[in-house]
C-alpha cells in the first residue's frame, strides 16, 4: 500500500465536534476500502491567506494514511461532494512521520513566546514611558 499525508480544510462555522465527525467519516471510508489511518492532527481554526467561499478561517486537519490509491480516491471524491470541506490535498510520501508536524511545533514555540514576561524583565517601551513621566514630574516641582 502507498503512504500519504492528507490535509483538509473544513468551514469555519462548524463546531469542533462536527470536524471530529468528519474525520471519523473519512477514516471509516479509508478503512472500508482496505486502508489505515495513522496520526491525526488538528491544527485548529486558522486564518486563511485568502477567502474561500466567503470563509476567512478554516479548521485544518492532517491525516497520515496508509491505503491503496482507490481508497484515497474514494475519500477525495466524498470530500469534493461535502459542503463542509473547503479544500483538500493529498501527497504521496516515502515514509510517514509519526512525530509532531511542523505546524504543531510552531504552535508550541509560539506558546512559549507568549509566556510570562517576568522572566525577561519589564517591557522596554513602558520603562521609557515611566522615565519620561518621572522627569516631567521633577521639572514641574
Amino acid at each position: 500500500m502507498a503512504l500519504y499525508e492528507h490535509v483538509f480544510l473544513a468551514r469555519q462555522d462548524i463546531s469542533t465536534q462536527q470536524v471530529e465527525a468528519l474525520v471519523e467519516q473519512f477514516k471509516t471510508v479509508l478503512e472500508e476500502n482496505g486502508g489505515k489511518v495513522g496520526k491525526i492532527e488538528s491544527w485548529g481554526l486558522r486564518t486563511l491567506t485568502y477567502r474561500i467561499n466567503k470563509n476567512r478561517k478554516a479548521h485544518y486537519i492532517l491525516m497520515n494514511v496508509d491505503a491503496p490509491h482507490a481508497a484515497v480516491a474514494e475519500m477525495e471524491r466524498q470530500q469534493g461532494l461535502n459542503e463542509d470541506i473547503l479544500r483538500f490535498m493529498t501527497i504521496r510520501v516515502e515514509e510517514l512521520d509519526e512525530e509532531q508536524s511542523a505546524m504543531m511545533q510552531k504552535r508550541d514555540r509560539d506558546d512559549r513566546r507568549r509566556g510570562d514576561r517576568n522572566d525577561r524583565g519589564p517591557r522596554p517601551d513602558r520603562v521609557l514611558a515611566q522615565i519620561v513621566a518621572l522627569k516631567h514630574l521633577q521639572r514641574s516641582n
